[in-house]
């Protein structure tokens, strides 16, 4: 890139969430970092709307929904925000669809969705609610709209509607971007992969239990995004194995019964009966947990907001770094984690619920913050203080809610699940127990500091592998990511009439080659095998740098300009299936280079920067958006210099 006046070009491949977060930041910095006077073309690259992308699109089932309420969701910096450039609050998704019921003005630039049933929703739209997919859709769109009015006029957007499918250029020269709808590639100064979530092709025990079911007729579904699966293979009556109880599998429940036709009634107590269609397939669901993620809570705090970090901010990082020793996460982090959780569950059931405590808050905040989590101490003072233990937190009891039991017929397994069911859901509309959301609130405050102890590498191969992206995604998806409580209802009412038949925990599934059938079998259920001809994964891809199905990544990687994250001790070694970028800037490993690849930046989800998603809840400092904005700012200023390599920011994550 030359200097002076000439037109600086950025290319960003993908232009869903993150591209429009690092969009919108790009117009907040550019009055103070971009020179009026030249010219900045960005380049955006999707096959997809841009805003939504392709998880986000329009174009799915209004039947898949949020799972966060409207006044949950944000695209916008806030007060909260610890970032270098300009804070440009905006509306929250409720906020923002507030305008079309007449409650508020409208905001510019303005335009109705041309769906009727989306502009519908948004007009009825309540903060408490949980949208559907495609109201977000219309919100990410406008979002976008918005970051182009707000950008100067010497700096100009065009989208292409393609896939990129590979980018080459040498480390100090123009990169190209090739596309696969056109022979000329795109060149740009710099480029920045944003691809959002991606999917992976088949693993080898995926591709065995595909061959079976070609073998024998059958129905087989690697994981796969819902919005994508094909499931019109499934017939009426069919029975399905279903491997995972979060997400995906709601999606996947709403899509095989709703979707098919089934309705729900009311009844005059408030509990719903499931009116079959007669299409819907029978679902035989597990997992390891065996129990669906705990619901969301849907109110708000009913105290102050606790003041977080308190025991697992910054200074405590920066404590574990300075002891010069391999971490185990849960022997020497996990502790002072669990203790920030805590913090959050106590301070909302002290200050919101005081007559179910028995000491004064300062009394137990004292004595909480010098002893360990995990302690008889702590154990004592909990109990002194708390008397009930429905309001302690319990972390095995959380993680572990079927160890140790086992039910003698399938049938007295489905009246326990659906009795535990029924309860998470009262507990998490009920604002009596709202402690539950001060504890999310602090769940959500540690990500931001994990990434700088796996950037420097201290957390032992094991810890990473098998705590930090095992367990802890896990536990976090678990207690954090679960569905509304309406789905769960739902699920109760379809347990009832026959249509989710519960499996149990630690499932085990297999292959009867005499019977051409998948099975599974529990020890929850000791000596019960279920017999289904279809087996679906329901649960999304892994990330796997070597099995991606995007084709750009695909081609670095087999050319040896990209690295997959490895973490490595004396005795284990992890390969996380992640794009490894520098901890410091974002820029992309390339063993080609010698380093860091000076014109290559990867952003999000396919990364090891481990960054929480795109859009966020308001007033929690997200870190996603504090990358962006230090992205943003890195590449104003170097798209601005002669050697954009030697501009980029010291510190983006």
């Amino acid at each position: 890139m030359s200097g002076g006046t000439s037109a600086a070009a950025l290319v960003v491949v993908g232009a869903g969430p993150r591209a429009t977060g690092l969009l919108e930041r790009i117009a907040a910095n550019a009055p103070e970092l971009w020179d009026r006077r030249r010219e900045l073309r960005i380049h955006l690259v999707d096959p997809h709307p841009p805003g939504p992308g392709r998880v986000w699109r329009d174009a799915q089932s209004g039947l898949l929904r949020m799972n966060s309420m409207a006044e949950d969701v944000t695209m916008f910096t806030d007060e909260s925000s610890t970032i270098e450039g300009p804070v440009r609050p905006g509306p929250s998704l409720a906020e923002w669809a507030a305008q079309f019921s007449g409650r508020v003005p409208r905001h510019t630039p303005y335009a109705e969705p041309a769906d009727p049933d989306v502009l519908a929703e948004l007009r009825s739209l309540a903060g408490s609610d949980f949208p559907t997919r495609r109201a977000q859709s219309a919100y990410l769109d406008w979002v976008f709209r918005r970051a182009l009015a707000e950008l100067p006029p010497a700096v100009t957007v065009e989208w292409h509607r393609t896939t990129a499918t590979a980018v080459t250029g040498p480390a100090d020269g123009p990169q190209q971007v090739h596309l696969a709808d056109r022979a000329t590639p795109l060149t740009a100064d710099l480029v920045v992969l944003a691809q959002g979530h991606i999917g992976s092709l088949p693993s080898a025990e995926h591709r065995d239990h595909a061959a079976f079911a070609r073998r024998h007729g059958r129905f087989h579904l690697p994981p796969e995004f819902s919005a994508d699966a094909d499931l019109s293979a499934l017939r009426p009556g069919e029975h399905v194995i279903l491997r995972g109880f979060g997400l995906a599998f709601i999606d996947l429940m709403s899509l095989l019964t709703e979707g098919r036709g089934g309705t729900y009634r009311t009844e005059p107590d408030g509990t719903l009966t499931y009116l079959p269609s007669g299409r819907e397939p029978v679902l035989h669901v597990g997992s390891r947990r065996g129990v669906p993620y705990h619901s969301k809570t849907r109110y708000q705090l009913q105290g102050p907001r606790p003041p977080l970090p308190r025991y697992f901010g910054p200074d405590a990082v920066d404590g574990l770094l300075a002891e010069g020793r391999p971490l185990d996460l849960r022997r020497d982090v996990w502790p002072l984690m669990a203790k920030e959780i805590g913090f959050g569950h106590y301070h909302e059931l002290f200050h919101a619920h005081p007559g179910r405590t028995a000491l004064p808050w300062a009394d137990f905040v004292a004595a909480y913050d010098r002893l360990e989590w995990y302690g008889e101490e702590m154990t004592a003072l909990v109990a002194k203080a708390v008397p009930d233990p429905a309001d302690r937190l319990d972390f095995e009891a959380l993680d572990h809610p079927l160890d140790g039991l086992a039910f003698p017929t399938p049938g007295a397994f489905q009246e326990h699940l659906r009795d535990h069911i029924a309860r998470d859901v009262t507990r998490r509309e009920d604002p009596e127990f709202s402690a539950d959301l001060g504890a999310f609130l602090a769940l959500l405050s540690l990500y931001g500091q994990l990434p700088r102890l796996v950037a420097a590498g201290r957390l032992t191969a094991r810890s990473v592998a098998e705590q930090l992206d095992g367990w802890w995604q896990g536990f976090f998806s678990f207690l954090a990511s679960g569905p509304p409580g309406f789905r769960l209802r739902q699920l109760l009412a379809l347990s009832r009439a026959g249509i989710v038949r519960f499996l149990g925990a630690d499932i085990l599934i297999g292959t009867d080659e005499t019977t051409g059938t998948f099975t599974a079998t529990s020890p929850t259920v000791p000596g019960h095998t279920v017999h289904a001809s279809a087996l679906i994964e329901a649960y999304l891809p892994g990330a796997s740098l070597s099995r991606t199905e995007d084709p750009l990544l695909r081609d670095l990687h087999r050319a040896g300009a990209l690295t997959e994250e490895v973490i490595a001790d004396a005795t284990h070694t992890h390969r996380s299936g992640l794009l490894a970028v520098s901890p410091t800037d974002g820029h992309v490993l390339d063993p080609s280079v010698g380093g860091t690849h000076p014109r290559r930046i990867a952003l999000g989800a396919p990364t090891n920067s481990r960054a929480v998603a795109a859009f966020a809840r308001p007033r929690t400092d997200a870190p996603a958006f504090r990358q962006n904005d230090a992205v943003a700012r890195a590449l104003l200023c170097a798209l601005s210099s002669p050697f954009p390599h030697r501009e980029m920011a010291s510190s983006i994550i």
